[in-house]
């Protein structure tokens, strides 16, 4: 017999981040600079059997009293593309989106190019087009190096 039981509390008020790429929560936390000082309390459950089968595996994040905003949606889908993020108030989902890549990432991450423009102490924004959603492959506006997820990885 399968024992069904609540791994993590349910919250408040807050955010949570679930079907995350199994393993990936800490650099998901990581990218939202959330690091736990902030005061409230944070939950991550790695690993997480999904699905009827159990085959399957995710990592979910709560995140008490805090809700995100439309760039840590952005930074959610560089790092795990299939993750939804849930708004929870009164103990109730009020909203649920799946993450999505935008055509175009402004200010998010910086060029991998040492020689970019981005990257010479001039006043210019980092922007990258999206190439590719599968594999992930992102193209900077200026200089033209394309990126893929390791490289998003490696900086982060």
């Amino acid at each position: 017999m399968v024992e069904k039981s609540l791994r993590v509390r349910k919250i408040k008020h807050g955010t949570v981040i679930d079907h995350i790429a199994a393993g990936k929560a800490l650099m998901v936390m990581k990218f939202l600079e959330i690091t736990g000082n902030e005061g409230d309390i944070v939950s991550i459950a790695m690993n997480v059997p999904t699905g009827k089968l159990s085959v399957m595996k995710k990592d979910v994040i709560k995140i008490e009293n805090k809700e995100l905003n439309a760039e840590d949606y952005d930074k959610i889908a560089l790092i795990s593309p299939e993750a939804t993020v849930n708004i929870i108030r009164d103990f109730e989902v009020i909203s649920k989106e799946k993450v999505t890549l935008p055509k175009t990432i402004q200010g998010i991450i910086t060029c991998i190019n040492p020689n970019c423009v981005t990257n010479a102490s001039e006043p210019v924004q980092p922007q990258f087009d999206i190439e590719s959603n599968k594999p992930l492959l992102m193209r900077c506006h200026y200089c033209g190096m394309i990126m893929n997820k390791e490289d998003i990885i490696s900086i982060l």
